[in-house]
């Protein structure tokens, strides 16, 4: 395979590929994945944007954030506005960037970054890119009622003090 530019000709790049951490675990990402939590404030709470992956990928089905492998020397926010805007065509511009959350299995992580829209984001006017069917807001209060990524309902014990103190973005 011929490398351009970082990425290669199947468009996949040198750190895309299985890995397994200490854990035992298989994770995509061999330098590790990060992923943008946009989330709003909601007449009942906390609002998260989810994004509803396509049953061709890993856990498809399921309701997660925008992400992805990190690139080389990419860092966690850098990778999650780069997966936000590839899978979701958000743009960087559009979000302001606050805490970030790292889910560390042993040589391998992932680490969610929240972010704030800048504007009101109307999910229907979002360019899906084919990893996922569907994007919507979801109360924090109702993420029992859809069928949470396992990493992101992993996660929600780390997330919901960040998403509740006011101070996650």
């Amino acid at each position: 395979m011929r490398w351009n530019g970082g990425v290669g000709t199947s468009g996949l790049t040198p750190t895309d590929g299985w890995t397994t951490c200490s854990l035992g675990h298989r994770h995509w990402g061999r330098a590790g994945a990060a992923g943008l939590l946009v989330h709003r404030d909601g007449g009942d709470g906390p609002e998260l944007l989810l994004q509803h992956r396509a049953l061709w990928s890993h856990h498809g089905g399921t309701w997660g954030t925008p992400g992805g492998a990190l690139h080389l020397g990419e860092t966690p926010e850098q990778g999650a506005l780069r997966e936000v805007e590839e899978e979701l065509g958000l743009p960087a511009a559009d979000l302001v960037l606050g805490a970030r959350s790292v889910d560390d299995h042993g040589g391998w992580a992932y680490t969610t970054v929240l972010a704030r829209p800048v504007a009101d984001l109307d999910p229907s006017r979002l360019r899906l890119d084919g990893e996922s069917t569907g994007v919507a807001w979801v109360a924090l209060a109702a993420l029992h009622q859809v069928t949470l990524h396992p990493g992101l309902a992993g996660s929600m014990d780390r997330l919901r003090p960040l998403l509740l103190d006011g101070t996650a973005a």
